[in-house]
């Protein structure tokens, strides 16, 4: 299992410590020294079946600075995933990416 994190989230550093205190072991990896390229987000989104939008950090600056609350509707999904793939805090995080494909810190308990 990869841990797609960025160290100075909090949220990251919640969810790090529970993958610990529960013993399940990963792959560490920075999302912005190396940040999923187009390929592995679009297989990852794929594979979870979710929608694309629940890939992005929606609370993010750049997410906002970029005004994407309005723009996601009318983009492709290839311009979406361009998009998450050009900078690794659009994407939410931290990315669980095993088994299950999990963006955030929600649903660790089905890792167990």
């Amino acid at each position: 299992m990869i841990f797609i994190w960025h160290a100075k989230c909090s949220t990251c550093q919640k969810a790090k410590k529970w993958l610990d205190d529960n013993n399940i072991e990963y792959t560490l990896r920075d999302i912005v020294l190396e940040t999923p390229t187009e390929e592995e987000l679009t297989k990852w989104i794929n594979e979870s079946g979710l929608d694309i939008k629940k890939f992005f950090n929606t609370s993010g600056m750049k997410y906002r600075e970029l005004g994407l609350k309005d723009k996601l509707d009318s983009m492709s999904f290839e311009e979406k995933v361009k998009l998450l793939s050009s900078d690794g805090m659009l994407i939410k995080r931290p990315l669980i990416v095993g088994e299950k494909i999990i963006p955030g810190f929600k649903n660790y308990d089905s890792l167990k």
